[in-house]
């Protein structure tokens, strides 16, 4: 069997193999000439990006949509320039002032989201691909039965399933021994069963394949669930990047807090008893600021808080969906008019439907997050 850190030497002026695999300093970009005025809306797609991925390490790249996730992988696969900053791969400057290395040059696989494997050629060939002339093809073999696809060489893309299609763009990716693979939403076009095995496979073909891997997600659950460390963008700027459990229990900004785990952001008031809320006072952890007039705003996570039937209470279940081990419901409150997310675990959960009115409280033992005022509520 072939070795799988085998890979072609690099030639010089290719990106080599000391340093951090990908290093972004101060990266921005944009495709549009930026506007007169001072708004946000100027153009710029990135924002002031650092970003370092270690050797070995799987990192997510997760936000809204058009928040700039493909752009930056673009950037680092050199399928277009930074308009400012700096790009170094695997401990050398590829994009900056002065300095430009072609994508071809780089040793940067790419999967995208549709596969784009070449109709014409069968799956043998499409995983040849990359690969220099007269270059040995025993790693190519070895993908092929690490990936499960032996046996399936001379079938065209169109004869292969969603998820094999999807094996062997990453087997193309990484057959010429890339030091970083880039992901776009790869699991995104396929059914659930087969989406949950790629992905849990996913950092273990890496490991043995000796490549760091970045992955753009929208889906927060993926992210958390394979990365190594979770990179949250949101209208271009880098927000937290962290472990998925930092991400869950120190939330860097209100936004992530939000995006992440949905929780609850609500309007909030400190005094010297605690944290006036529309649920009541709160116990909140560390606290980070608020207004001169005490004004702030807390973060509660859906499974921090618990809804107790009763028909005089201010709250009123809009909205449920069952979840197999738990219930995730969407409840008003009253009290400012306020939309909640609950997750209530089965079997102590009641099955509260819609319309029901009860009263909402923190469970006991857990503790709410506040952040200063002026973060936008909503979450694109």
């Amino acid at each position: 069997m072939p070795n799988p850190s085998h890979s072609p030497g690099a030639s010089d002026g290719e990106a080599g193999a000391a340093g951090a695999p990908v290093e972004l300093e101060g990266v921005w970009h944009r495709y549009t000439p930026v506007s007169d005025g001072h708004s946000r809306d100027d153009g710029w797609i990135l924002r002031n990006i650092d970003l370092t991925l270690a050797a070995g390490e799987l990192v997510g790249l997760l936000g809204p949509s058009g928040c700039g996730k493909t752009t930056l992988l673009r950037l680092i696969a050199g399928f277009e320039r930074p308009s400012r900053g700096r790009l170094s791969l695997a401990g050398r400057d590829v994009a900056g002032p002065g300095r430009w290395l072609e994508p071809e040059r780089r040793r940067v696989g790419m999967v995208f989201q549709d596969y784009a494997l070449f109709p014409h050629l069968d799956a043998w060939r499409n995983a040849c691909f990359g690969l220099k002339r007269g270059q040995d093809t025993s790693r190519v073999a070895w993908l092929l039965e690490l990936l499960g696809l032996a046996g399936l060489e001379r079938r065209y893309p169109h004869e292969l399933s969603g998820g094999q299609r999807q094996r062997l763009a990453l087997a193309r990716a990484l057959a010429p021994s890339p030091s970083v693979v880039l992901l776009d939403e790869p699991f995104s076009n396929l059914d659930v069963e087969v989406r949950l095995r790629l992905r849990s496979e996913l950092p273990a073909v890496l490991s043995q394949c000796g490549a760091s891997g970045l992955i753009v997600t929208h889906d927060p659950e993926e992210a958390l669930a394979i990365c190594d460390r979770v990179a949250v963008l949101r209208e271009g700027e880098l927000h937290q990047c962290a472990s998925p459990r930092e991400l869950v229990e120190r939330p860097a900004t209100a936004f992530v807090g939000r995006f992440v785990q949905q929780g609850n952001l609500l309007p909030a008031e400190v005094d010297p008893d605690g944290v006036l809320t529309p649920l009541g006072r709160l116990e909140a952890l560390e606290p980070i600021g608020s207004g001169g007039d005490g004004s702030c705003q807390v973060l509660i996570s859906p499974h921090a808080l618990s809804f107790r039937a009763d028909p005089s209470g201010e709250a009123e279940v809009l909205g449920r969906e069952f979840l197999g081990r738990q219930w995730l419901y969407l409840v008003g409150c009253q009290r400012g008019g306020h939309e909640l997310r609950l997750r209530l675990r089965l079997p102590l959960a009641a099955d509260h439907p819609r319309g029901q009115r009860g009263r909402l409280a923190l469970v006991p033992g857990e503790r709410a997050r506040l952040f200063p005022c002026g973060t936008d509520l909503s979450v694109v």
